[in-house]
């Protein structure tokens, strides 16, 4: 008879969170991309936020435009409160870093839908890079204070950590810095001896197209001061991620509208302002399968690494 209660006790657990969860899903759905429940377009906080938020405002105007629904934008504080926001239900829409969607598909079952195109290119490459001039190689970091981005960003944190700890090479410190700009301007101003950012290849004008280009204007000799002294491997660009359950028509109608307004002159101007982002393609998750095999044949566990 205990044996019994104890399993009815478990069964009504296990109806209750599966009910919880469903109710949780009608109600985020309720009237979604209404003025009462519009729909929540979230983005991370890579480059300064202020200037995040009005290209993501442009976004929005846009989509309400093409799709009639209404939007919300938010620049949560870190990369993993955007993951967070689309597993609780407070996001519906994510402007995710390749990390972060990995993270994101595997703990709440987020769809990536569209991949990110710079310079004719939907794939990139994380550099360390210096300003010290003992800091040559990728053995020179033994020792030495690293700047990374965040602990979600692949490119700042996630495969250049990976390499050094594949290289048995132990930094002495290091640093979250917040987003590409901070890392680098930490190694700028003498706080960090390396830093960890995104790089891409220079653009038809031979124009650096890594994360120093978005400080020159303030610092002209940032690509003089600061060195490129290696990369990390190929990785898939950033994605723009849906949550699980959203209707699949209101789905299927943002996407449409995302793709085309990638492809319009407003879209180009805005994405490129956002994000540096020439275009978007369609995506699906076969297509970061690669970096969860790099992860895997480095022994690190995506679930682990942000705790």
């Amino acid at each position: 008879m205990k044996r019994i209660w104890i399993f009815l006790s478990l069964l009504l657990l296990l109806l209750a969170g599966c009910m919880s969860e469903s109710s949780r899903t009608s109600k985020a759905n309720k009237k979604l991309g209404t003025r009462q429940n519009p729909i929540k377009m979230y983005f991370v906080p890579s480059l300064e936020a202020g200037k995040v938020v009005a290209s993501g405002e442009a976004i929005a105007a846009a989509l309400n435009k093409a799709t009639g629904y209404h939007y919300k934008v938010a620049v949560p504080t870190s990369y993993a409160a955007v993951i967070e926001a689309l597993g609780n239900y407070q996001a519906d829409i994510a402007w995710l870093p390749t990390f972060a969607y990995v993270l994101a598909k595997q703990k709440y079952d987020a769809r990536v839908r569209l991949m990110t195109v710079r310079n004719g290119l939907n794939k990139y490459r994380g550099q360390f890079v210096a300003a010290r001039p003992d800091i040559k190689t990728l053995e020179d970091i033994q020792d030495k204070i690293v700047a990374y981005t965040d602990a979600a960003s692949t490119s700042g944190y996630i495969y250049p950590s990976a390499i050094l700890k594949n290289m048995n090479i132990t930094p002495k410190d290091h640093v979250f810095a917040g987003g590409h700009p901070q890392a680098l301007l930490a190694v700028y101003s003498g706080r960090a001896d390396v830093a960890c950012t995104y790089w891409s290849p220079p653009d038809s004008t031979g124009l650096p197209k890594d994360a120093r280009e978005k400080l020159y204007s303030t610092h002209p000799d940032i690509f003089d001061k600061l060195r490129i002294i290696g990369f990390t491997d190929w990785i898939p660009n950033d994605t723009v991620t849906f949550r699980k359950s959203l209707p699949e028509e209101l789905e299927q109608e943002v996407v449409k509208a995302l793709y085309d307004f990638a492809q319009s002159s407003e879209g180009q101007a805005t994405l490129k302002t956002l994000y540096d982002i020439d275009g978007l393609e369609h995506a699906s998750d076969a297509d970061y399968e690669i970096v969860r095999t790099t992860l895997k044949a480095m022994n690190m566990d995506p679930a682990q690494m942000l705790k």
